[in-house]
């Protein structure tokens, strides 16, 4: 009996720490940014005087965060979607060479290695309307040049397709593992039965990968719906808001202006969304 209170002390004393800074960097900013979302708290003023839901209501009565919303919903299901499936038959891919994976795997995981804010000016410079390289193969073959990131025909495609070029490697790392851990004695029994390669994918593959998919699309989806920097840098969340995002709301019409009480309420609608697509991931990953 005194062994085990002695191991539970000890299992306290070296969890302590870690748990104190978990509750430190997550719970305490939380709660502030809960409690801060009901006051009409300015930086400048230095003061907060309680203002019930009046920032909540002032929030959906913008018609600025409405169309933020809606491109972020339908940004995150297109990039969660395309990244997922793309990840996935790169996964397939590169289970299939016989020679080459590990050249292959390190060579595809080198986008996601890249911070965004490299990523984002990366890009910039090949789709310069004034010297970019894309810009300059495009005018050559007579194509149609646009100015990328500030025409509303290609400044939402052009987003989508860099996080897409970005975090495919991130599922295909995700999916390769999990199919590293399909039995190869499924696939043989399979095989001897005359399934066909479809029939393989389709009733033994999928079904041991799905939980591994459905991981991977909440991974994406809560990142993706946390997109900032390549909109900020890129776009600045134009044209014409057409490429605003619930964070690029958040700091163009609350932390800038240093309405924290303001960009404290969409930081908790944004939070809200999040959970509750999460919230159905699980949910269909645990049954």
């Amino acid at each position: 009996m005194q062994n085990k209170k002695t191991n539970t002390g000890f299992m306290y004393q070296l969890t302590g720490p870690t748990l104190l800074f978990l509750l430190v960097m997550t719970a305490y900013p939380v709660i502030f940014t809960l409690c801060y979302s009901f006051t009409d708290y300015n930086y400048l003023k230095g003061t907060h005087p309680f203002s019930g839901l009046a920032n909540y209501k002032a929030l959906f009565q913008n018609m600025y965060f409405r169309q933020a919303v809606r491109n972020t919903i339908v940004f995150t299901v297109l990039a969660a979607g395309l990244e997922v499936g793309l990840g996935l038959l790169t996964a397939l891919f590169v289970k299939s060479l016989k020679r080459g994976q590990k050249v292959v795997r390190t060579l595809l995981l080198l986008p996601y290695l890249l911070p965004a804010v490299t990523v984002a000016l990366i890009w910039r410079m090949m789709l310069s309307p004034n010297y970019g390289i894309v810009t300059e193969l495009f005018a050559n073959l007579g194509l149609p040049v646009y100015n990328w990131f500030h025409d509303v025909k290609t400044a939402f495609g052009m987003l989508l397709l860099i996080d897409v070029w970005q975090n495919v490697p991130f599922a295909f790392l995700l999916i390769y593992a999990h199919l590293q851990g399909v039995p190869e004695s499924q696939y043989q029994a399979a095989s001897i039965d005359g399934a066909g390669a479809l029939q393989r994918f389709w009733h033994i593959t999928l079904p041991n990968i799905g939980n591994g998919i459905a991981l991977c699309a909440m991974l994406r989806t809560i990142d993706t719906f946390r997109l900032f920097e390549k909109v900020n840098i890129l776009t600045g969340g134009g044209p014409a808001n057409t490429t605003t995002t619930i964070t690029q709301f958040m700091y163009m019409y609350g932390v800038k202006t240093m309405k924290f009480g303001f960009a404290s309420a969409c930081a908790v609608v944004m939070t809200v969304f999040v959970l509750i697509l999460s919230s159905v991931y699980i949910r269909k990953a645990m049954n």
